[in-house]
Formats: structure tokens, sequence, C-alpha cells
């Protein structure tokens, strides 16, 4: 789509891409290209012989993700802990969301701080759990249809290790917070720093929504959401810490829309499934067609901004302080630690087996916009190793 689309769109819209945006489009149409270069594979002993062309490894592009995310989950599994873990969402209203369309890096950041300050705020406080807990969050900015809508998903344990660091404080089997209260400090934490970042002079408005410069404007265009309840929602917990896994394999890597959801790319536009959340069962699954130009324009809204982290990590799971902090729950609930994987004296020159035979592959690789010539010589790389 990007292949065939994407030089009329940029034409169509030049002045208006950023840069992130171009090199996004660039990437994806360029990936497992000749473009990027490859390598071309043959068995030495019955001849079969393949191309793989290099993946981009941008991160908005939907092939390049899975391998990204099996990488990071690999990582993670040796974090999980055996308690019960729960999945909760922090979504920002309307209102706010039009200004993080604006301000994307600065709306962004603060939705993960504010959402994260509440969660651990909240669960320290021993009216409710009164431990510090560990929190795995994911941004999200997109919908189901590929509308602008920012949210996070966190993953928690349910549970923590107590102030004096003496014992597990194991949350109750299906409830770990209040909703409602996480919702009220959530929206006073974000509000008062949104606000501080407006007084800053750090938040840019343009077009219909330039008149929002001014703090009187700024103000009234806030005071709908000051009184509305702001959505946290947690839903059941996890049947496991393979579930949690599943999970995260769906969540963590995700871009804004998979291959696996488009149905056809055709003259009348894209067509592709999505969910409508307003219903239930058989008729949440929904089918749309938008324009070409619709679809891309909406895929790009959720290009991230340059080295902006939409994956991190809080209390228990942050920074240097993580594996101590892992291996210290662990000791309160009595549990060992997985046993280390050893990759040290794994081959460094590790090759592919042939797929027919299991035979050796022997692999040539060839430079960025060159295309193969052909399979490698196997009789010549037979003579290289033949004593």
């Amino acid at each position: 789509m990007f292949r065939v689309a994407g030089p009329a769109y940029r034409t169509a819209h030049a002045g208006h891409l950023s840069l992130a945006q171009l090199k996004v489009m660039s990437a994806i149409e360029h990936c497992r290209t000749a473009a990027l270069g490859g390598h071309v594979e043959a068995c030495a002993d019955c001849g079969h012989w393949r191309i793989a062309y290099n993946s981009c490894r941008n991160r908005h592009c939907p092939k390049c993700q899975g391998a990204a995310g099996r990488t990071w989950l690999a990582e993670r599994e040796a974090d999980l802990l055996p308690v019960r873990y729960f999945h909760v969402v922090f979504t920002l209203p309307a209102e706010v969301a039009d200004i993080a369309f604006q301000n994307k890096a600065t709306i962004y950041d603060l939705l993960l701080r504010a959402a994260s300050e509440t969660m651990l705020t909240i669960a320290a406080d021993p009216k409710h759990l009164g431990a510090r807990i560990g929190i795995t969050a994911v941004l999200h900015s997109w919908g189901s249809a590929l509308t602008h809508h920012p949210h996070v998903h966190m993953i928690v344990p349910g549970g923590g290790i107590a102030p004096d660091g003496k014992r597990w404080i194991s949350s109750r089997p299906a409830f770990l917070l209040p909703v409602r209260v996480l919702g009220k400090l959530f929206r006073r934490l974000f509000l008062a720093r949104l606000l501080a970042l407006h007084d800053g002079g750090r938040l840019a408005f343009f077009g219909s929504m330039a008149h929002l410069a001014d703090s009187r404007a700024f103000l009234r265009h806030l005071s709908p959401i000051r009184k509305k309840r702001w959505m946290v929602y947690a839903k059941a917990p996890f049947a496991g810490p393979e579930a949690v896994l599943a999970y995260l394999s769906r969540y963590t890597h995700r871009v804004a829309i998979s291959n696996s959801r488009l149905i056809a790319f055709d003259e009348s536009g894209v067509t592709f499934r999505y969910k409508d959340y307003r219903r239930d069962g058989a008729d949440r699954q929904q089918v749309m067609t938008l324009a070409t130009d619709e679809f891309i324009r909406r895929f790009l809204l959720h290009v991230l901004p340059h080295g902006f982290h939409r994956i991190r990590h809080y209390g228990l799971l942050a920074g240097s302080a993580r594996k101590a902090s892992i291996a210290r729950a662990r000791e309160l609930l009595d549990v060992a630690a997985p046993p280390e994987t050893d990759t040290s004296e794994e081959s460094a020159d590790f090759r592919p087996s042939c797929p027919c035979c299991g035979g050796r592959m022997i692999v040539e690789t060839f430079e960025r916009w060159r295309q193969p010539r052909g399979p490698p010589n196997t009789t010549a790389a037979n003579r290289e190793t033949t004593p």
C-alpha cells in the first residue's frame, strides 16, 4: 500500500509531513526489499536456495515489531513473579486528547508519569494496599479505527513489598485498587501539571485551537472535564504468568494496525477490520473502508516523536533497582529465581539448517540497492572447507 500510494501522498502533502513521518513511510516502503540489502542462502548438500531481504527495524513497521516483541518478552520473562497480575487502563478525555494531538511528546510523557504516580501513590496508601508495587506501562495513541485515542495500558502484579521491606503484601484475589479513587487522583495530578505546562509556555496551539494559547480560553476549554469522571479501567486478573506474557506479546510492540487486519486495497480504498466498542458480542467486529489517502493520514497520526519511550517501568521494576527489587520479592514470596540462560557457548558463526534436507546453508550477503545474482557457489564453499 505504501509502495503504491506513498509517493503520490508525499507529493500531495509536501510541507505538511514531519521528518519522522517521512522516515516511517520510507522505512515501511523499503522493508524487506533489495533497497535494504540482504543475503542469499544455499544448501551445500541439496542445492536448495532462498533470498532473504533485510528488515527496516522501524518501530512503526508491522512486520518488524514481531521479532522485536519476542526478544523483549524473553528478557521480561525473568521478571515475572508467581502472583496474580492485573491489567489497568488510563484514558485521556477527548478535550485533552485534542491538546495531545498538537503536543505529542509533552502530553504523552505527562500521561505516562501522571498515571504511574497515581498507581504508586494509591497502592502505597495503607487504606488501600500499603505496599510498593511494580508497573510496566505501554502507551497507545490509537483507537481500533486508527483515530487519535491516547491511553496507557499497565500490567501490575497483585501485591507489593511493604514499606519496611520485610514482607510481601498481596492484593485481594480479584481486586487491586479502587478505580474511582484512581480516576480522581489521576485527574487532579494531570490537570495541575497540564496548567503548569501552559503557564510555562511549553504547549503549542495552531489552526482551530490557536485561541487556547490564551490562559482564559485554556481554562474554559478544561472547565467541562474538571468534574467529569476520568476513566480508569481495571480488568480481572490474568490466569497466570503465561497469560501475562501472551498479553504483553500483543500490546507492547503493537503498531496502529497490523497487516492481519487488512482485508483489501483497491481503487475504492483500504478495507480493514476494527472493533466497535459501543457494541457487544459478534456485532463488535466491524469492517470499514477508507480512501487510501485518509488511511495513510490516520496511520501517520500515530508516529511517535523521535526518541520517545512508549514502554516504561515504574516502582519495583524501575531502572537500576529492578534486579534487587525482584530478587527481594522472590525472597519474600519464598520462590526460586528462574535459571539463567547461558549463551556464551553458542557459535558466533551460526548458520540456519536447510529446510529441505537439514544440511548446512552457505550464506552470501549483498549490499543495499543491489539485486542478488544467484545462489552462493556451494562447490567453491565445499572446496574451501575440504582439507
